[in-house]
């Protein structure tokens, strides 16, 4: 992704790192949206045409509010994003990573009408394009930003691992200590695991192999000790 990343600081004073979206994916997402409104109107029209002008008026109703609030109403949802953006990794959040509120949703909606000017969405490509966080007028207005979902970081479990027998004797406590590194291995993250890994490096072997590979042979050890040795 060639987006920047945006430094966000809670209320709370955490710093969130948000990774905005650019316009190819903010355009796809919108492309899947419309799809979806327009499948619904057709169906909605189909449905109603049996009604003669009163069917009429509830296919006009629906449309004004398919164009205007269909996207409130999922932005304001739990996962704050529509169909066509949760498809495509996205989410809408307040400048400071927070939910969206229900004003900020409805003022960036309202404001599509200055973005489509002066026409095609025009004025909406020309701030994206200039801006780094890739805001379009309506998101300026509301303090909004249109973000990647995080990706989540992968765990380590001993099902990835091939036993391995420590190279020393090892002690009732040390064992344990090995033990209870693999159990907590799928909840940490990469970088923490490998830091713990690296204090019991000694147990198997060369303590010079990369981190990753350390890793690995430590909680193979963690196998073995388990009785895991086929």
């Amino acid at each position: 992704m060639l987006d920047s990343v945006v430094a966000a600081e809670t209320p709370e004073g955490i710093l969130l790192e948000l990774r905005p979206a650019g316009m190819s994916a903010r355009f796809c997402a919108y492309l899947i949206d419309q799809l979806i409104r327009i499948a619904i109107m057709y169906a909605a029209a189909f449905v109603l045409m049996f009604f003669g002008g009163m069917g009429w008026g509830f296919w006009t109703i629906l449309t004004f509010l398919l164009e205007w609030f269909y996207p409130v109403v999922f932005e304001l949802g739990r996962n704050g994003a529509t169909p066509g953006k949760r498809a495509m990794g996205l989410k809408v959040v307040m400048d400071n990573g927070l939910p969206i509120t229900p004003a900020a949703s409805l003022t960036r909606n309202l404001l599509r009408v200055a973005d489509f000017l002066p026409v095609g969405y025009g004025s909406a490509i020309v701030s994206m394009l200039l801006r780094a966080d890739s805001k379009r007028l309506g998101d300026i207005a509301a303090a909004t930003l249109v973000v990647y979902l995080p990706r989540p970081a992968p765990k380590a479990t001993l099902d990835m691992v091939t036993p391995v027998a420590p190279v020393r004797t090892l002690s009732q406590r040390d064992q344990s200590a090995l033990i209870a590194l693999a159990a907590r291995a799928p909840t940490l993250t990469v970088e923490r695991l490998d830091e713990l890994a690296a204090m019991a490096a000694s147990v198997q072997g060369d303590t010079h192999k990369p981190e990753a590979e350390v890793t690995r042979r430590v909680l193979g050890v963690a196998q073995w000790l388990l009785g895991r040795r086929s």
